[in-house]
């Protein structure tokens, strides 16, 4: 996918799947930041851990819910081509 292509579909998203692109992004930048920080090992590897955590969860988030949006549109949309409600 060509970066304008990319830019364009994110540009497309609605404003709460926007803000958790933004989040990963910023939770996975300072995990790797951390991940490299001269900091003593243990507040190292906790933080690393705790910002991981955060990032994994917020695409778990994301995944769930672009799942929940697929399956809603896929039982409306039968309902929609027979006329049915």
């Amino acid at each position: 996918m060509s970066d304008t292509r990319l830019l364009t579909e994110i540009r497309r998203a609605n404003r709460g799947t926007r803000v958790q692109y933004v989040l990963m992004v910023i939770f996975g930048s300072l995990c790797i930041l951390a991940a490299f920080a001269p900091f003593q090992d243990i507040i190292r590897i906790t933080t690393v851990g705790t910002l991981f955590g955060f990032t994994a969860g917020l695409w778990v988030s994301h995944l769930i819910q672009v799942l929940r949006k697929a399956i809603e549109a896929q039982k409306t949309e039968p309902q929609a081509a027979t006329g049915t409600q």
